[in-house]
């Protein structure tokens, strides 16, 4: 009996208990809102993984670094997160055993191989919409009342891009249905 607790001890010190029991690797699901986002798992400005288009699921290499998540999507602001890298449950359990059965060195085993470590599993990132992008190229174009533009200049294109123009503005969300439907009439009774 006491052969195989040395034995076990000695199998447990060479591959230590959390590499055993939870692997040196986790996956790490991403989800942005909206959807379609593509996303750069990073560590210390390394490249360590990534989401072509979220929603998605990247294993990751366990590490005592945290991992800075980056998602990009036309029309959105960058968005960031940081998955900080915390002890694994199991780490706890791990310690009492260790110094019984091994004198620490399955402890010494899962800091090397960085399976101590573990990540939030479920990532959820917010995209904002970019406000100034589309507004910014389609403001200059079409005046604020739909007849004179900015700085008093006279407008800008056919009737007809005029009021594509401030049908893109609506669809935008730059201006208000009533203030479209002003200024659309304002166009139409300059022809």
């Amino acid at each position: 009996m006491l052969d195989r607790v040395l034995i076990l001890s000695g199998c447990v010190a060479l591959c230590g208990c959390v590499s055993v029991f939870e692997g040196t690797s986790q996956d790490i699901s991403i989800n942005t809102n909206p959807t379609g986002a593509s996303c750069v798992l990073e560590r210390p400005q390394l490249p360590i993984g990534s989401v072509v288009t979220s929603p998605g699921t990247v294993t990751v290499r366990k590490s005592k670094y945290d991992i800075t998540i980056k998602c990009n999507k036309p029309g959105y602001q960058e968005a960031s997160y940081i998955n900080h890298s915390g002890t694994s449950a199991t780490i706890a359990a791990n310690v009492a055993v260790d110094l019984i059965l091994t004198a620490g060195i399955s402890s010494i085993v899962d800091s090397s191989t960085g399976a101590d470590n573990k990540y939030d599993s479920v990532v959820n990132i917010m995209l904002v919409p970019q406000t100034d992008s589309a507004s910014a190229t389609l403001v200059p174009a079409v005046a604020t009342d739909g007849t004179a533009a900015p700085n008093n200049a006279a407008p800008q294109g056919t009737i007809e891009d005029r009021l594509k123009r401030l049908k893109a503005l609506l669809d935008a969300g730059t201006i208000t249905q009533a203030e479209y439907d002003q200024k659309r009439d304002a166009i139409l009774a300059g022809m």
